[in-house]
C-alpha cells in the first residue's frame, strides 16, 4: 500500500496497538529480517515475503498463547472441582480409628 494510504486494518483495542507494534518488530528480528529498511513504521521497502512471514509468525504465536491460556483456564477449573470434591469426600470418609466419618457426630450419638 502506498505511503499515506488509509487502511482499515486497525487494532480492536487501541491500547494494544503499541504492544502489537513491538511484537511485530520482535518477530521480524527473530526471523532475521533487516528492520533498518523500515522508516517511520512504513514496511513497503521490504519484500512481501518477509512481511508475510512476520504476520504469519505473529498469528502462530498469538494462537499458541490463546491455546495455552485456554488450557490453563480449563486446568484451573478442573483442579478447583477436584479439590472441592476431595474436600467433600473427606467429610464422608470413615475414620479407621473410630469407624466414624470426619463430620460432626449427630445428636444422640453415644460413644
Amino acid at each position: 500500500m502506498a505511503r499515506g494510504a488509509n487502511t482499515t486494518n486497525r487494532a480492536l483495542i487501541l491500547q494494544a496497538a503499541p504492544a502489537l507494534d513491538r511484537f511485530k518488530y520482535e518477530v521480524a528480528t527473530e526471523l532475521g529480517i533487516d528492520t533498518s529498511k523500515i522508516q517511520g513504521g512504513y514496511w513497503g521497502e521490504l519484500p512481501a515475503r518477509d512481511c508475510g512471514a512476520v504476520g504469519g509468525h505473529m498469528v502462530r504465536r498469538m494462537i499458541a498463547a490463546a491455546e495455552q491460556a485456554l488450557i490453563e483456564q480449563v486446568t484451573t477449573g478442573v483442579r478447583a472441582g477436584f479439590n472441592q470434591a476431595l474436600q467433600s469426600n473427606q467429610a464422608r470418609v470413615p475414620n479407621p480409628a473410630t469407624g466414624l466419618g470426619a463430620a460432626t457426630p449427630t445428636a444422640g450419638a453415644s460413644y
